[in-house]
């Protein structure tokens, strides 16, 4: 594929419309004033991007109430955030964390100096934020109650719009082309490090803005998914099993793919075409106002009507939800009451591991009103073979 264009800015209706949603989240929890320091969180909020992510001393945070959004930052990003018209109002501090993280409790003490406030902050579930115990100590010092705003934020983020589906769109795309082309090159012989960095290089080459840690494993049995790829060199009889990723737009793309090395015999041809029409069933069946644990009710039901053996069963989940994050809540577990509402996307990918061979299909769809999109082209039907 020919390399895409740089992601575009995020439009100014777009991000009023999740600054609406925040607030409306903030009155029903009545909490008064958000400190937000992940950065997903910020750029979800200003669209603002800056290098200086890759630092930990002279951190960005976001400031947001009913009236103000405010980001406060280190003097060094004056330049980069004056070159242009911002959304936000802006607050410097010199020096590094525990200058910034005083300049926080201040302008929170500003608002109303006389009045203990209800502040969240975005520690806690599935959002680790960023920052230090000054944020913390100094808030509660002055008075004010302190909580993790991760429910009330992952209810504005969990809705996504037409706008950021396309940029998952797009970065689905670029990871798919840069899967095939490397797999369509390699051949037997070839190390995990080897295809690793293949795909890598196909992503950024695609137009992606970075192309994430990938996991690569060459196995027949006791798959290890967590372990770097390293110097395995691919057997006739191998399977691939790689869940990769890049960033467009913020976005990343997360999908499994698997491939064979050498001819596979039929019955894994077979159990490759049954775990792969499962989980497209599966995926087409999701509707509005289903709770998450009615679809994997709906899993269960497929996989025992296709007679296969019991499915991975180490995660207790066959899917989970994405955006700016790689995994993201709903879960989709067992017995989970979330309900799935337009505007969710979401990651099916129920696994089968059998004599030594592994079957996974992590598929990805936009709920709509009346169903669903697939954000990606569907695994292909037959499975991949490197010789």
């Amino acid at each position: 594929m020919l390399p895409v264009s740089p992601s575009p800015d995020v439009p100014v209706t777009e991000l009023a419309t999740r600054l609406a949603a925040v607030r409306r989240e903030m009155a029903h929890d009545d909490i008064d004033v958000l400190v937000l320091t992940d950065q997903k969180n910020v750029e979800y909020f200003t669209d603002y991007r800056t290098l200086s992510w890759g630092y930990h001393s002279r951190p960005l945070f976001l400031v947001i109430d009913q009236d103000e959004i405010l980001v406060i930052a280190n003097k060094i990003e004056s330049r980069n955030l004056e070159a242009r018209q911002r959304p936000f109002s802006i607050v410097y501090y010199s020096g590094y964390l525990a200058e910034g993280a005083r300049t926080i409790v201040d302008e929170v003490r500003a608002r109303d100096p006389a009045c203990m406030r209800r502040a969240a902050i975005d520690y806690g579930q599935d959002m680790a934020g960023r920052g230090s115990l000054e944020v913390v100590d100094g808030l509660r010092a002055q008075g004010d109650s302190l909580e993790s705003a991760t429910d009330l934020l992952w209810r504005t983020r969990m809705i996504k719009s037409a706008f950021e589906a396309g940029l998952k769109r797009v970065s689905f795309e670029i990871v798919n082309a840069a899967f095939d082309g490397a797999v369509s090159q390699a051949r037997l012989g070839i190390t995990e490090i080897e295809l690793c960095r293949e795909i890598q290089a196909r992503i950024i080459m695609n137009g992606a803005e970075r192309a994430d840690p990938i996991a690569m494993t060459f196995c027949r049995g006791e798959f290890n998914y967590g372990r770097p790829p390293g110097l395995e060199a691919l057997k006739a009889g191998q399977y691939v099993w790689t869940d990769f990723r890049s960033t467009y737009g913020g976005y990343p793309a997360d999908r499994n793919r698997i491939a064979r090395g050498g001819p596979p015999e039929g019955w894994e041809i077979d159990a490759y075409e049954s775990t792969r029409a499962l989980t497209c069933a599966l995926a087409n069946g999701v509707r509005p106002g289903m709770t998450c644990g009615d679809v994997f009710r709906a899993f269960e039901q497929l996989w025992s009507d296709a007679g296969l053996p019991p499915a991975y069963g180490l995660v207790s989940r066959i899917g989970h939800g994405g955006g700016l994050d790689v995994t993201e809540p709903p879960s989709l577990s067992k017995g989970s009451p979330e309900i799935i509402r337009p505007g969710m996307i979401l990651h099916l990918e129920p696994k089968l591991e059998i004599d030594g061979a592994v079957f996974q299909f992590e598929e990805v769809i936009f709920v709509r009103d009346e169903g669903i999109e697939f954000l990606s082209d569907l695994s292909p039907e037959q499975l991949p073979v490197i010789n």
